[in-house]
């Protein structure tokens, strides 16, 4: 079963809301870093003849590449 300190090593730190999405979102550590891994770069993925994420994964990819447009846009603005 997926931990929260589990997620905070895989992700890094992230706001109690999301770690509840996750957490509720029944993965496993594995699809986590599995998520992890295809939005970090897919086309190795795709290379190694691994399907497209689905299901769990393919949910987490999703939650996994908002946040990062968020971080992205939020780092993009410029100081008060």
């Amino acid at each position: 079963m997926l931990t929260r300190k589990d997620i905070i090593t895989t992700l890094g730190p992230l706001d109690d809301t999301t770690i509840t999405s996750i957490l509720a979102s029944g993965a496993t550590l594995e699809e986590l870093a599995e998520a992890q891994a295809w939005l970090e770069n897919d086309e190795p993925m795709i290379n190694a003849g691994k399907p497209l994420a689905q299901g769990r994964i393919a949910r987490l990819v999703d939650m996994l590449a908002t946040l990062k447009e968020e971080e992205e846009a939020e780092n993009a603005l410029p100081p008060p």
